[in-house]
């Protein structure tokens, strides 16, 4: 039997070891739940999320390039003091496709996609209230959040800033889709939430591990519509039904490689062995094709990428996979290249890090 004063502590042992079981289940699911910027965005047909703040911790590509200034630009500079190559850390869009397109496409009656986006960065808030109250055409009180309507090109693009780090934009006709990012932001983050599309695809994205830290510097998610979606034959040549995509680039904290990752969802193994073979069909052209001109002189980082390309079929999905070396990477972004940190103490804090700004909207 256990002495009287062990059984008054076992409840309050048995609670402590309760809230630390729950404390670390959290953790681990916030670690493979989609960042808060992306679950604060509504149900849509397509995802793309940047973590620009990494790019620019990491160096992994130098100084990212200057915006180009149009007028209107360069006058939000001026007003609202926010600049997207220093101030935006995080940007997450969703994608509603046109309802023309049929599947369940969120966008309503509107001709093109629209789309809703999240910034997180760092705004001067004053300058930017201001600057809102300046182009809009009207203003809503929404459950003690200000929403800007601001005339643009034919639609109403809706703007809210839902806190001193975070902005928040949708251009869909519907303003329940705005009123939607305002109500989840308020409630505590859950890394249950998001979209259903996001949570159901997000778990096939890299994830952090012990042997392999990763930090997913960009992702989309999203359903492909090759019968609808714009240039006639860009996507039917690959998909010949509807599929859903999932597309990252990532690091792995202690190599210097850029790692890419797509893979597709097709309704069928056949389907997915139909894909595989075409993009290797096209894989095995292009390698044809530079052999033959090889004896010219082909630049050995752009041959080592090509090179790393590799689709295979697993299951029900067709899995591409590319590795983009540094010297690569410098040639695409045009600027000189800085060496990734082999193991950095910013890079290995950064691996539970999921975190949002403002440039001007893109819609």
């Amino acid at each position: 039997m256990l002495p009287v004063r062990w059984k008054r502590k076992l409840p309050i042992l048995i609670a402590v070891l309760l809230v630390a079981a729950a404390v670390v289940a959290v953790v681990q699911l916030r670690r493979r739940a989609p960042p808060e910027a992306a679950r604060l965005l509504p149900g849509a047909d397509g995802f793309f999320y940047v973590n620009i703040k990494w790019l620019r911790t990491l160096k992994a590509v130098g100084e990212l390039p200057p915006v180009p200034h149009d007028p209107d630009y360069e006058r939000f500079l001026e007003e609202t003091g926010f600049q997207f190559e220093r101030d935006l850390d995080e940007a997450a869009f969703a994608i509603h496709y046109p309802a023309k397109w049929g599947n369940g496409a969120t966008g309503g009656s509107a001709p093109e996609p629209r789309f809703s986006e999240v910034f997180v960065g760092k705004f001067q808030g004053e300058k930017l209230t201001a600057y809102l109250h300046k182009i809009a055409g009207s203003v809503e009180n929404y459950h003690s959040a200000e929403i800007y309507n601001i005339p643009l090109e034919g639609r109403t693009l809706r703007v809210s800033i839902l806190s001193v780090d975070t902005v928040a934009a949708s251009n869909h006709d519907n303003p329940a889709v705005i009123h939607g990012m305002v109500d989840r932001s308020r409630k505590l983050a859950s890394p249950f939430g998001g979209p259903a599309l996001l949570r159901q695809y997000y778990k096939s994205l890299p994830v952090v591990s012990k042997t392999l830290p990763v930090l997913k510097l960009a992702w989309f998610i999203g359903r492909i519509e090759p019968a609808a979606m714009s240039s006639p034959g860009t996507w039917s040549m690959l998909f010949q039904k509807p599929a859903s995509v999932v597309v990252s680039a990532y690091y792995a904290v202690y190599s210097p490689t850029l790692h890419l990752r797509a893979e597709a969802f097709p309704a069928t193994e056949d389907e997915a062995q139909s894909l595989t073979d075409t993009v290797s069909a096209y894989l095995n052209l292009f390698h044809a094709a530079e052999n033959s001109v090889a004896t010219r002189g082909a630049d050995p980082d752009v041959k080592a990428f090509f090179d790393s390309l590799h689709i295979e079929r697993q299951g029900k999905r067709a899995v591409l996979t590319a590795a983009m070396p540094p010297a690569f990477l410098r040639k695409v972004v045009g600027e000189p290249l800085q060496e990734l940190p082999a193991a950095s103490s910013e890079g290995k804090a950064m691996q539970s890090e999921e975190s949002t700004p403002v440039r001007k909207t893109p819609n």
